[in-house]
């Protein structure tokens, strides 16, 4: 007989149609593999931290991104004002999805938009592209729509707040886009279940919550707005209680996966996630101190899920029983 400690706990997760290793990934922007393999060896891109790899947004054409100063760190958390930089669509498929597509781990694409109608686009111009790289893409790749960034003053954030334009974004993907596609929600709206039920109405496979809630911070001698943007995305463990609450609520609403994430910085914020709706969990601003993070708390995942004699399955929505 083994001991408890040598009982294998199974930790997979089927994402609509990907299959993964376990539930921990990494949320959009706060993780670039392919830089941090430069410090930290080549070993990160031959064996990822995460179950699942999502990079950061691609939009239409190429973004700058807000002025500098660009993030701030807050009592219990982060301010960010980075502003969507990126080199646009075109530039990512040719230099950038050639290097995705090599990764040993499923990768979850994401995009933002600026009006409803440039999601259609940017789905249909990475499917052209994903056809011709990779036929068997729908098992490897998903899409993941930003319909919610609280950084940039126009476009994507007010979409994410509007059910009619969120319906109107995702259907447009959904007609570009045969395989799992995400749509990422933001806080920053007085009641997210409407938008929730939009996005699930028009397609989506899966929710991605929350995204970083808008604040602000001033410079301490001049009583300025310190970032250059003015606001900023609040991250850290000072919005989990938050995020938990939005996860518990739109997990009794819809019938489709859901990737919790805010504040995951130890296994009981892991654990919290699931137990309030989560199948997914996103290692967010805890990621940039270790990017090895969500890889240790999958492993410590399954060690309290061993000693507790639960499965991950029956983990998901406890806290609704």
């Amino acid at each position: 007989m083994k001991a408890p400690e040598e009982v294998p706990v199974d930790l997979t997760v089927d994402l609509g149609p990907l299959r993964l290793a376990h539930p921990l990934i990494n949320a959009s922007g706060t993780l670039d593999l392919f830089e941090a393999a430069k410090s930290l060896g080549p070993t990160l891109m031959r064996e990822p931290p995460v179950a699942a790899y999502v990079p950061k947004t691609v939009t239409l054409q190429p973004r700058r991104g807000n002025e500098p100063p660009r993030i701030l760190e807050t009592v219990g958390g982060m301010l960010n004002s980075i502003g969507l930089p990126n080199r646009g669509i075109e530039t990512f498929v040719k230099e950038d999805l050639p290097r995705l597509l090599a990764l040993p781990c499923p990768v979850i694409l994401n995009v933002g938009g600026f009006g409803a109608e440039e999601y259609g686009l940017l789905a249909e111009r990475l499917r052209r592209a994903l056809d011709v790289l990779e036929p068997d893409w729908v098992t490897r790749l998903g899409l993941e729509l930003n319909v919610s960034c609280p950084n940039v003053h126009s476009g994507c954030i007010s979409i994410g707040t509007d059910p009619a334009e969120t319906y109107e974004a995702v259907v447009g993907a959904r007609a570009a886009w045969p395989g799992l596609l995400v749509v990422k929600l933001t806080p920053n709206i007085g009641d997210i279940l409407p938008v929730a039920r939009a996005a699930v109405e028009a397609g989506a496979g899966a929710l991605s919550l929350v995204n970083t809630f808008k604040g602000l911070a001033l410079d301490r001698v001049t009583l300025l707005p310190y970032l250059g943007g003015v606001t900023g995305g609040l991250s850290g463990p000072a919005i989990k209680p938050l995020a938990l609450r939005f996860v518990y609520e739109v997990a009794r609403e819809v019938d489709v996966p859901l990737i919790g994430m805010g504040g995951v910085a130890s296994v009981q914020d892991v654990l919290d996630f699931l137990a309030c709706g989560a199948t997914v969990v996103a290692v967010g601003a805890a990621g940039f101190r270790d990017p090895w993070l969500p890889l240790q708390l999958a492993e410590q995942l399954a060690g309290e899920l061993r000693g507790r004699g639960w499965s991950l399955k029956g983990t998901v929505g406890r806290a609704h029983r």
